[in-house]
């Protein structure tokens, strides 16, 4: 049963300085005067790659330049602070909370310089500094309209995994943490400022959900409260046809279904993390993707059903940063349970396989991971094919780091024949090469593999040839 309530999530660039923080807490203020809110917040603008960046100068023993970024951050964050919040006495509580935070944060870089060893539990803990530091000055800037409002660490409410770097959530124990902690709030009239991409095990110990894992709490945290909808505000106009940076005729797509935008986030959209949907798809949780520098336009709005246009192409995305993995020889067509041992060995290492191709003569496996991933599959690869390399039923594993996956998305694209037959033909008008090829069982997608060099031409060609530059009547 949904309640009446919103959960908003804001980006890095919704709050990346003083007036973009104002501008949030505007937003919410708006919503809280009329309906309960709580809102989740990514750290400031670039501030996660600093703390990355210090954790990793700590790991070579170099706690100066670890400390000097902290010094950097804290100017950063104080001059925000004191713009946002003119008045010393109210924030004074706020900066002493930060100054906690910054204190840990030395602690912890202190630790890993003497140890030289960054682990994924201390990487996990310092990443997570800069949502820490961001809720409270939103909370603050929330006071400042004159609304009750408070920061809770999601440690308090997502309960996840023990996984470092990419924790999952118990939705039991999550929904039961965070109605706990939160529905007191909200009967109150306070609206919470929750720290997004942190979750803590059972035990109390901090995870992060991954990289951009901010979407991923909101869904998390719309679904855990019955939400009767969840609205993730970014620096985007909504779910767009194609990036923007690439397709200057791109444009907003009013409606998308879940399945549509699942495969988007899946192949590389910037506007949605590939997680962000599976929490609410089950309570049909509606999702908007609205911009918060235009906050009067609509954006997109995510349903389960969506809208057909009609033309059964929906939208087009790409995926750089991937990395094409080939493992074979003539030696493995005889050889048991080759394709078993591959995916078994790369689900062990927690990669996050993005495309998969096999030969007809089944002499080559072929499939494709992020870039990120690379290194400790092929490894994990060659330990696990050790013997066959070494007796040549494998012949090889190779890495081809210079392709990139471009998608072509659409919910009613399998009851409209010729598609694929089009797509490649404009494609080869324009002399780019198809590597390999893959469509998803749901028929909403078709991917296929070309050179990096040549996504630009890629996405330009099937932009324009299936009309996705004017918009539906």
């Amino acid at each position: 049963m949904k309640s009446r309530l919103q959960v908003m999530k804001f980006g890095g660039t919704s709050v990346g300085d003083a007036s973009c923080i104002t501008r949030a807490a505007q937003i919410v203020a708006a919503a809280a005067r009329n309906t309960p809110c709580v809102a989740v917040v990514s750290a400031m603008s670039g501030v996660t790659n600093r703390l990355i960046e210090a954790a990793k100068a700590a790991q070579t023993g170099d706690h100066g330049a670890a400390f000097a970024v902290f010094d950097q951050l804290r100017a950063q964050h104080d001059a925000a602070l004191t713009s946002l919040i003119p008045d010393e006495e109210r924030r004074l509580p706020i900066r002493q909370r930060m100054e906690e935070v910054f204190a840990e944060g030395r602690r912890l870089c202190e630790g890993t310089a003497l140890l030289r060893e960054l682990t994924p539990r201390a990487l996990d803990a310092i990443s997570s500094l800069g949502e820490r530091l961001s809720a409270p000055m939103v909370a603050g800037a929330v006071r400042e309209l004159d609304l009750q409002s408070e920061a809770v660490e999601a440690t308090q409410l997502i309960i996840t995994d023990g996984f470092h770097g990419g924790a999952e959530p118990d939705m039991g124990l999550t929904r039961d943490a965070s109605q706990a902690r939160l529905r007191p709030l909200l009967d109150a009239g306070v609206v919470p400022i929750v720290t997004g991409f942190i979750g803590a095990t059972p035990a109390g110990q901090l995870t992060t959900l991954g990289r951009g894992g901010s979407d991923y709490s909101a869904t998390i945290l719309g679904a855990a409260l019955d939400a009767e909808e969840v609205i993730i505000w970014t620096d985007v106009d909504g779910v767009l046809t194609a990036d923007p940076r690439l397709v200057p005729q791109a444009r907003t797509i009013p409606v998308i279904s879940y399945r549509e935008a699942a495969e988007l986030a899946y192949f590389g959209a910037r506007v949605l993390h590939p997680k962000t949907l599976r929490p609410v798809i089950q309570a049909a949780i509606p999702v908007w993707i609205r911009n918060s520098f235009a906050p009067e336009r609509l954006g997109t709005k995510i349903t389960p059903e969506g809208q057909s246009t009609g033309g059964g192409v929906k939208a087009l995305t790409a995926i750089r940063d991937v990395t094409l993995i080939s493992l074979g020889g003539p030696g493995i067509v005889g050889l048991p349970d080759v394709v078993g041992r591959t995916f078994s060995t790369t689900a062990d290492v927690r990669a996050n396989v993005l495309l998969i191709s096999q030969s007809s003569s089944q002499n080559d496996i072929c499939f494709i991971v992020s870039s990120a991933d690379a290194q400790r599959t092929v490894e994990a690869l060659r330990k696990e094919f050790s013997q066959d390399l070494a007796h040549q039923k494998v012949e090889h594993i190779n890495v081809d780091p210079t392709i990139a996956i471009v998608a072509v998305v659409g919910e009613n694209m399998r009851g409209i024949p010729g598609i694929a037959g089009k797509t490649f033909s404009v494609l080869g008008d324009q002399h780019v090469n198809i590597i390999a090829i893959a469509q998803g069982s749901s028929e909403s997608n078709i991917s296929f593999v070309i050179e990096e060099k040549d996504v630009k031409t890629a996405l330009l060609t099937a932009h324009r040839e299936f009309g996705l530059d004017v918009s539906p009547s």
